[in-house]
């Protein structure tokens, strides 16, 4: 076996190594009664919220107050939020105007933190589904452990554009560390107790963070709270970007522009040295066949061999993070495009700003 070989292979079982952590949130139920807020922050969601607000109402632990903050939508969000939370102890606000050195985002829950009642505060995306048993289980694990727990939802895809999203949710949680005291939060789902979220500065410290799970956390950590993880497995799931190719692009390219650069670097080389086998496989059986450059063996059997073993670790790794399929099968499509939107989101960064829902933020 030459060196072209045992590198390949190595870098193979990385991607292995990498997935060991992707485990979902553990079974438990709450020690005791607390009174909890869902603060729900929703700009142009009104096809989204219907799905989230009746999942809510099937709660095996019943939220005291659901409050959805109407982040000056243009679309219904509003009325529906009303309508389809009918059963649900449910409030609809809208905040001010969105003032210089906010975003969006953060503007919302801020201002639903303080309508709020809730000794405890779950923050939910509007597009997030989850099981009946997730807010049991999610305020089971915040008693245990205290500070910020997260748990990144299962992505759930509909239409083939949605596939070429398999490498943008597979590295974004290779690349981080997930568990207990993990310091890794993410935004679509998480608890706190209000004690813990005014000790940290909450959503006001973060004001101008267009990806502001991630310095949530380390305001967390700087306070002396813990910050835990998990993915979402059965019990969260969501439809990033329903709304076509262009929404999806926009947004892995602001995920990209602000948060790669807060990936610690022993996890990054990893993903990176996984990454740098799997862009091999997807060129060396095209090459292969097609007598393109190629580095090592060009013989047909052996790289068609290299680039079956990428293909079935995507479609049993990709399992744990989303419903992803014949894409796996086809990874050269989504390597292009990750490339694509990775050298835009590098444009970007370097332009100092980024579009997301129809307002430019900064990157900087």
């Amino acid at each position: 076996m030459g060196w072209l070989e045992v590198s390949l292979l190595v870098r193979w079982w990385l991607g292995w190594a990498l997935a060991v952590h992707l485990q979902p949130m553990p079974a438990a139920s709450p020690s005791r009664s607390q009174r909890l807020s869902v603060l729900i922050p929703a700009r142009n969601e009104a096809r989204t919220l219907p799905h989230l607000l009746t999942a809510l109402a099937r709660q095996r632990l019943r939220p005291d107050e659901v409050i959805v903050v109407d982040d000056h939508s243009s679309d219904d969000t509003a009325a529906i939020a009303w309508q389809a939370g009918r059963g649900l102890p449910i409030q609809v606000l809208q905040p001010p105007p969105l003032p210089a050195g906010w975003c969006g985002k953060t503007w919302a829950l801020h201002h639903g933190v303080q309508a709020s009642s809730g000794e405890v505060l779950v923050f939910l995306d509007a597009d997030t589904e989850p099981a009946p048993e997730f807010l049991e289980r999610l305020l089971a694990q915040h008693q245990r452990l205290g500070g910020l727990v997260s748990v990144q939802p299962f992505h759930r895809t509909e239409r083939p554009y949605e596939q070429l999203s398999l490498l943008f949710n597979l590295v974004g949680l290779l690349a981080v560390p997930l568990g207990e005291g993990c310091g890794v939060a993410f935004g679509p789902a998480m608890v706190s107790s209000r004690a813990d979220y005014g000790r940290s500065g909450g959503h006001e410290a973060v004001a101008d963070k267009v990806v502001e799970d991630w310095f949530l956390a380390h305001r967390y950590e700087q306070a002396g709270l813990a910050v835990s993880a998990w993915i979402g497995a059965s019990l969260l799931a969501y439809r990033m970007y329903p709304g076509g190719l262009g929404e999806m692009v926009s947004g892995f390219d602001k995920n990209f522009a602000t948060a790669a650069g807060e990936v610690r670097w022993p996890w990054m080389l990893a993903v990176l040295l996984w990454l740098s086998g799997l862009f091999w496989a997807a060129w060396c059986l095209p090459a292969a066949l097609l007598g393109w450059p190629l580095v090592g063996s060009a013989a047909l059997a052996f790289n068609a061999v290299i680039y079956g073993a990428f293909a079935l670790q995507l479609l049993l790794l990709s399992r744990r993070v989303g419903q992803f399929s014949w894409i796996c099968l086809l990874f050269p499509i989504p390597v292009l495009f990750f490339l694509v939107v990775f050298l835009l989101a590098i444009f970007n960064l370097e332009r100092g700003q980024v579009m997301w829902k129809g307002r430019r933020f900064s990157t900087r």
